[in-house]
């Protein structure tokens, strides 16, 4: 769900968001790998992703291929030329490595699941029916990232079979990670940055006192 939703026609956000949710990919085959070897393919294509934006703002030709492939589905931000702007699949790809580096594997990998499918499902919601404004974003985006920010949770836990404690820190992380997506523009944070990482330190923090008063732990549950 961004702030700058109607620089391109709804028919393009629902493309962008397309290729948004085929990200859903990245944890499903690092849950599948060694870490460190996860984390290498993440690095690698999170480098070869940072070259292609910075040959398209840099060399002509590059801009004039990439505008011509997918100009249509890029933000007036991505399209300056008088500063250097990542896209928006560098910041999927940076968010996924720093996630999955960073913190202990359920978080991340819940993180960043949340990023993908609560930021796809807000956008396009809320741009279609968010009417009153919430910070920077509406209400009813901001509502549908929580529902199904906890919906991730739910299917996670379920599956690895998580203790009670996952699902109610999820449900407190969710909140706080909806309330920090819609306040992403006046942070001056890009979304695919504030969404994985406030989702991912209040369920770490909160994860840890819980384990520290004897509750159940959920902070190791993957390797």
């Amino acid at each position: 769900m961004t702030g700058t939703s109607s620089q391109i026609t709804y028919s393009n956000e629902l493309a962008r968001k397309g290729i948004h949710l085929a990200s859903m990919l990245i944890p499903i085959i690092y849950l599948q790998v060694e870490h460190w070897t996860g984390i290498g393919i993440l690095v690698s294509m999170t480098a070869v992703s940072i070259l292609i934006d910075s040959l398209m703002h840099f060399h002509e030709p590059t801009r004039r291929v990439m505008l011509d492939a997918v100009g249509s589905l890029m933000r007036t931000h991505e399209l300056r030329r008088d500063r250097f702007h990542l896209t928006g699949a560098s910041w999927v790809l940076i968010a996924a490595t720093s996630s999955f580096l960073v913190f202990p594997s359920i978080i991340g990998v819940t993180a960043f699941t949340v990023l993908i499918v609560s930021d796809t499902f807000a956008a396009l919601i809320g741009r279609r029916y968010g009417a009153r404004p919430f910070i920077d974003k509406s209400v009813v985006g901001t509502i549908t990232f929580i529902i199904t920010a906890m919906i991730v949770v739910v299917v996670y836990g379920l599956i690895f079979s998580l203790p009670w404690t996952f699902y109610a820190v999820g449900l407190v992380s969710s909140i706080a990670s909806g309330v920090a997506e819609a306040a992403s523009t006046r942070l001056h944070l890009d979304d695919n940055i504030s969404t994985p990482f406030s989702f991912a330190i209040t369920m770490w923090v909160l994860g840890a006192i819980l384990v520290a008063t004897g509750l159940p732990n959920f902070i190791h549950a993957l390797p």
